[in-house]
């Protein structure tokens, strides 16, 4: 890959892929960099891409005999389809290629949303796609380092011996980390360029992604939605808030957000349930999976937290990046984790993730201190609350620089750890 790229750690588990799978689909929101870091893996095969109004009426005509031909043209190299979603029939036609053609890595699609999940090819193709999510750059991949395998280091025998060295950053540092976010194009342009750059890109996103899984009626409700997401990351979802916002209909907020969601500019995440359900409140958490958009949309700078600011704000902020940063990280940890949040009564845990009656449960904090205080919900969850069952480990992720231990597995940890690793 080249010196000017960032190295993407989806690169072995694509390659993986392909020499498992007939097709291999990468899937994310536009911009990330799903086509460069497919053309650059895999410079001999066949690319074309849906946006090309030609290759799209040719395919259109014909799609068994155009990607027939294409696949002849590839050899023993995949077909890349770039767009795929512009074209959902595109499936089907693939599905009838690869019945009848076992070697493995035939095709690449890539494309803002998943173009195998109507039920008539979803339910005939098991074991022959294999689907990839591609999100925007990690703190590990800007930084040149390796996975962040936090929870492999939690979920063990954890101590500060065993994690790598942590660097010291200052809050100005950490600041500007997540305001610029994850997109590789707008994250090095300052203040107003990056800010217009993102709004562009959700009026893209509204105008062709949006549209290309559901036309909309009202295009401008979508993006008072998008704008609304974003004020109200980090926070339990409450549709009823938002449908008054907008001036929308409750089922028609859902089906924007189910959008959102399959597009991977947001996410739900759902309530841990621990089996004491009459004192847990079950209601999702919105994030945005890039702080950048956050920051845009909310006309966030760097004065915006500025120490005499109000900082109320930044909180949400950097609960959501840590949020996207634990789910960027997932595919790289030793077992499989799901990611939750969880509120009782009188506590609450900001994320919570679950592998194998294993827990790790993580408060966020947008201070560069640590005090008494920000531990009293992972303490009381650990030995008196649901946690106290399982195998529970407690980390406060913080914007300081001193890694601390807390006794019974309670840590302090910089949120520099996410970009440390070698």
């Amino acid at each position: 890959m080249g010196d000017d790229l960032f190295p993407r750690h989806l690169s072995s588990e694509l390659e993986e892929a392909l020499a498992s799978a007939r097709v291999v689909n990468v899937i994310g929101p536009r911009q990330t960099g799903k086509t460069t870091l497919v053309r650059e893996l895999f410079q001999g095969g066949r690319y074309v891409t849906l946006d090309n109004a030609g290759t799209l009426a040719a395919l259109q005509s014909d799609p068994l005999g155009q990607l027939q031909a294409l696949a002849a043209e590839a050899g023993d190299r995949p077909v890349i389809v770039d767009e795929a979603q512009r074209w959902k029939p595109l499936a089907l036609a693939i599905k009838q290629i690869v019945d009848g053609n076992r070697r493995k890595g035939q095709f690449i699609l890539t494309g803002s949303s998943n173009v195998f999940t109507t039920a008539e090819v979803a339910d005939s193709l098991p074991g022959r796609v294999r689907t990839i999510r591609m999100l925007p750059l990690s703190t590990a991949e800007i930084n040149r380092a390796a996975p962040a395998t936090l929870l492999d280091w939690a979920s063990a025998t954890p101590s500060l011996e065993a994690l790598p060295p942590i660097p010291s950053i200052s809050r100005d540092a950490y600041i500007d980390m997540i305001i610029r976010g994850g997109y590789p194009e707008m994250r090095d342009l300052e203040g107003r360029q990056r800010s217009a750059l993102y709004g562009d890109y959700v009026d893209t996103i509204v105008d062709r992604d949006v549209a290309d899984i559901m036309k909309i009626r009202k295009a401008d409700s979508m993006r008072r939605l998008i704008r609304q997401v974003a004020a109200r990351t980090a926070n339990e979802l409450n549709v009823e808030a938002l449908c008054s916002a907008i001036g929308i209909q409750r089922f028609t907020v859902e089906q924007y957000l189910d959008i959102l969601t399959k597009l991977s500019i947001m996410e739900r995440l759902g309530a841990w349930a621990s089996g004491e359900a009459s004192r847990e409140v079950k209601q999702a958490k919105l994030h945005v999976l890039d702080t950048g958009i956050v920051a845009a949309l909310r006309n966030f700078t760097h004065g915006t937290f500025a120490a005499d600011a109000n900082a109320t704000a930044l909180g949400p902020l950097v609960e959501t990046f840590t949020y996207s940063e634990l789910l960027k990280n997932l595919p790289y940890q030793s077992e499989p984790w799901t990611l939750h949040h969880w509120r009782g009564k009188h506590h609450e845990v900001d994320i919570i993730a679950e592998s194998n009656r294993t827990l790790i449960a993580f408060e966020i904090k947008a201070a560069v201190t640590l005090n008494g205080d920000d531990l009293k919900n992972l303490r009381w969850f650990k030995s008196e609350g649901p946690g106290k069952n399982w195998k529970t480990t407690g980390i406060v992720i913080y914007l300081g620089n001193d890694v601390l231990s807390f006794g019974d597995r309670i840590f302090g940890i910089p949120l520099s750890a996410f970009w440390v690793f070698r």
